[in-house]
């Protein structure tokens, strides 16, 4: 089942009004998972960080050996393309994707130049402003780059993912706050994490077991802008124990404040409101 509503998908060349077929079964990323994907948005008529969005899905594609086909900027105009059939009240998620049609001799490894692309859009609204989220611990943890490709937004990752998230529900969480494979914290299961203590902001160091995002990227050099140094650090479940504040950043939602970490109980506190009002300052001046 589809996400979102009214759904366009760009594929062999042409725009589709429909949640298209475009996967066979015996396509290598159908039965060995050899499938990245990205997100961006649209929203306000703007597309914010639309260009560095596209621009990964193809580092991705290296990373797990798929060639990646399209240009970041032959991407930029097939994109804005089929925002056309879109107005700017709709926020859309925009979500390029390769998968590897064949494999070698074995099946295994994919081969070079066999590789399925597409484009999806949909109609996702945003989360409202008042939105918040709680976290919990979940026993799962953020892989290395010796054993799983981390350093791809890699469709096999998100059932590591799932089963947080899980977990947290489980729990009566809304997320789960995710360690790395020495305990320390990460990430949680759907986006990178921030914290506020004495009113200095926070955030776990990019050790190569989790993607460092490009909203993440973008509330740093915000928070720079506005005189506020981000510290990029080790940072233990206990850290967030005795923090002020607490936020997630990502693409669907840029910011989710959290309200509680297990039996800890926070407000949305001035700097996470402040995150906020300059990410949506910056996008407002941004174009398509």
């Amino acid at each position: 089942m589809a996400t979102g509503t009214k759904i366009r998908t760009f594929y062999e060349g042409a725009w589709h009004d429909e949640d298209l077929k475009i996967m066979r079964a015996a396509d290598h990323g159908s039965w060995l998972g050899t499938t990245v994907f990205d997100g961006a948005r649209y929203v306000n008529g703007r597309a914010p960080d639309l260009e560095p969005h596209l621009a990964r899905v193809n580092q991705s594609a290296s990373a797990l050996m798929i060639t990646p086909t399209v240009t970041t900027e032959d991407m930029l105009e097939i994109v804005r393309d089929g925002l056309k059939a879109y107005s700017p009240e709709e926020a859309v998620y925009i979500r390029p994707m390769y998968w590897a049609l064949d494999g070698d001799e074995m099946g295994i490894v994919p081969r070079e130049n066999r590789t399925g692309f597409a484009i999806c859009l949909e109609a996702i609204p945003m989360a409202p402003e008042s939105a918040a989220t709680t976290l919990c611990t979940t026993r799962f943890r953020r892989p290395v780059q010796e054993d799983n490709v981390v350093n791809a937004k890699a469709g096999c990752l998100y059932p590591n993912n799932a089963r947080m998230l899980a977990e947290a529900r489980s729990k009566g969480f809304g997320n789960a706050l995710v360690a790395d494979v020495m305990g320390n914290v990460a990430e949680t299961a759907t986006a990178n994490v921030f914290m506020v203590k004495d009113g200095e902001v926070f955030t776990p160091i990019a050790n190569g077991t989790f993607l460092s995002g490009i909203t993440r990227a973008r509330h740093i050099a915000n928070f720079a802008q506005d005189g506020v140094k981000v510290h990029e650090k080790v940072l233990t479940f206990a850290d967030f124990s005795a923090a002020d504040e607490v936020f997630l950043s990502g693409n669907m939602s840029k910011i989710t404040p959290v309200t509680a970490f297990e039996d800890r109980q926070y407000q949305v506190g001035p700097m996470t409101k402040r995150a906020r009002e300059m990410y949506w300052d910056w996008a407002a001046s941004q174009p398509l």
